[in-house]
């Protein structure tokens, strides 16, 4: 039986491919700080929400990541000690830990690095409320990912459906980095605006509102093995700032 060459078809399964290509993410490692699941569209879930991120065909890979050689320190090249010295004061907790993380992955660059985990940001989130469990375990730890299906699985039993727009993201910024063994972590403070509204299974609003844009603030915590020639981040944490 013949099969009918459709161009379109071949267009989404590019796309597709390319897709998981840019968002593959390396094994993500418990921190010792994982929490009860995560729910950004829930005031009630998001209360400090630690957990750890890991496993991901869909992971956005933080740019200049892929094994790219950077321009010496001497010559002030990118990812090198003086672009550190533009993202955290020389002499901080946070400079000395990010020189520390250079030192073993001489091809780190804050900013593009902040980048990539803007758009991983961004797809966790949609994909949570989408209920999408198959991104999320491409996107997850399995312990964090067992959070969020635990969430979706509750939310499904109740029968209710999250009606959701991303409206973008104000601000990401670095607030806190560590080499632990050959595992670097790099924490990221994200301001959000997201539109968000639960409905139950009559389709009445029970929480959110589907026209009113909320700020939100979260804190995560990306992590990967320096060490590795895998050069994608796995989110490790994340936690709702107060």
């Amino acid at each position: 039986m013949n099969e009918i060459f459709d161009p379109l078809n071949l267009l989404l399964m590019g796309l597709a491919v390319f897709i998981l290509f840019r968002l593959k993410s390396v094994l993500g490692k418990r921190t010792g700080n994982e929490r009860p699941p995560f729910d950004p569209y829930s005031k009630t879930e998001q209360q400090d929400d630690h957990k750890s991120a890991n496993g991901q065909d869909n992971v956005i890979p933080l740019p200049n990541q892929a094994g790219q050689e950077t321009e010496p320190v001497e010559n002030g090249g990118p990812g090198g000690e003086v672009v550190i010295d533009n993202v955290a004061p020389a002499g901080s907790a946070l400079n000395s830990a990010l020189k520390q993380i250079l030192s073993v992955d001489r091809s780190f660059e804050p900013e593009p690095f902040l980048e990539g985990a803007r758009s991983a940001y961004e797809m966790i989130v949609m994909a949570f409320a989408d209920g999408d469990k198959k991104a999320l375990k491409n996107l997850l730890s399995p312990d964090v990912y067992e959070g969020f299906v635990s969430a979706i699985d509750e939310r499904e039993k109740r029968s209710e459906t999250i009606e959701s727009t991303f409206v973008g993201i104000d601000k990401a910024e670095i607030v806190e980095a560590a080499l632990k063994g050959s595992t670097a972590q790099v924490t990221v403070k994200i301001h959000s605006q997201l539109i968000s509204a639960t409905r139950d299974k009559a389709g009445e609003i029970v929480d959110g509102d589907p026209a009113k844009v909320t700020e939100v603030v979260d804190i995560w915590t990306f992590a990967r093995d320096a060490t590795s020639r895998d050069p994608n981040w796995k989110l490790v944490a994340t936690e709702s700032a107060d």
